[in-house]
């Protein structure tokens, strides 16, 4: 059996459609949905039946909720998709992974596959959780697997979309972002939890092949590049009240990497992505311009 937390979010919803197919896939959510209907006691034809059931009924899903530590039910799970569970200071994240964790060594997971956070991502402050997730793995008797995930191009549309007259004022400077996109990140998230023994007790780097500066991104959306300073994005961060208090430095934090040169992928010396999707990777700027429709939608 595989289980993949965080089912609901957005890139838990993408590993559980590249997993459809797949009669073994429980989605872990806080709040579960109705069970899906038992229509193959109706049918007559059985094989027929089967078939359909196969491709309609909704994947089993369990009560999972990382602050309840007794809702951390893996009993019959085999391999884990922890997919981090972030948004929130540090210790509360630490204490999330390591509840998780704990409870899946009790139950006797066999495997645990992680989404971390690349490894050009050390400079950003919320890399430590990450790090200190990936350390606690390795001090586990579980077998393992990292995915150390670069940012992903939805994200960058967030950060760095146009201003109603077209204008891209997010404080990138002269720096790029070896964005993904995340549609690929879930499909190598299914790949190696379909196939865990494959990938035991190694560390995955996948970042974008072609990092996306400032210009680029006005170019893909028809407007312009005016990078503002770090201090204008915090106060706009902060005025807009869409940020917790401790978001407000991470966000600010990423711009300055991205900034400094710190996240275009030149610091990757393995990059795993297409090997793992064994295919060419999703342009990240055309995920990028889709993000930036998605939201300017009214």
């Amino acid at each position: 059996m595989i289980l993949i937390t965080g089912a609901n979010g957005a890139l838990g919803r993408l590993v559980a459609a590249e997993l459809a197919d797949r009669d073994d896939v429980v989605l872990g959510t806080r709040t579960p949905g109705p069970a899906a209907p038992k229509s193959a006691a109706t049918s007559t034809n059985t094989s027929t039946n089967t078939a359909q059931t196969a491709r309609t009924a909704r994947p089993t899903q369990r009560r999972i909720d990382f602050d309840d530590p007794s809702s951390l039910d893996f009993t019959g799970v085999d391999t884990l998709l922890l997919i981090s569970a972030g948004y929130g200071e540090d210790d509360v994240v630490i204490a999330r992974h390591d509840a998780a964790i704990t409870a899946a060594e009790k139950a006797g997971v066999r495997h645990l596959v992680y989404t971390s956070l690349s490894g050009d991502g050390d400079h950003l402050a919320y890399a430590l959780a990450h790090r200190w997730t990936e350390r606690r793995l390795t001090r586990s008797p579980l077998a393992w697997t990292v995915l150390r995930n670069g940012l992903y191009a939805e994200f960058l549309a967030a950060i760095a979309a146009p201003g109603p007259d077209g204008t891209i004022a997010a404080p990138l400077g002269a720096g790029r972002l070896a964005a993904v996109a995340r549609a690929d990140l879930a499909a190598v998230a299914a790949r190696v939890v379909a196939e865990p023994a494959r990938h035991a007790g190694r560390v995955y780097e996948l970042v974008g092949e072609r990092a996306l500066g400032g210009a680029e991104l006005a170019d893909a959306v028809g407007g312009s590049y005016e990078p503002g300073s770090l201090g204008a994005a915090r106060e706009a961060i902060a005025a807009s009240g869409g940020a917790l208090p401790y978001q407000v430095p991470m966000l600010v934090g990423t711009y300055s990497a991205i900034a400094g040169g710190f996240l275009d992928g030149s610091g990757i010396a393995t990059n795993a992505l297409r090997t793992l999707l064994g295919r060419e990777p999703r342009p990240a700027l055309d995920a990028y311009r889709t993000a930036v429709t998605a939201l300017s939608a009214p």
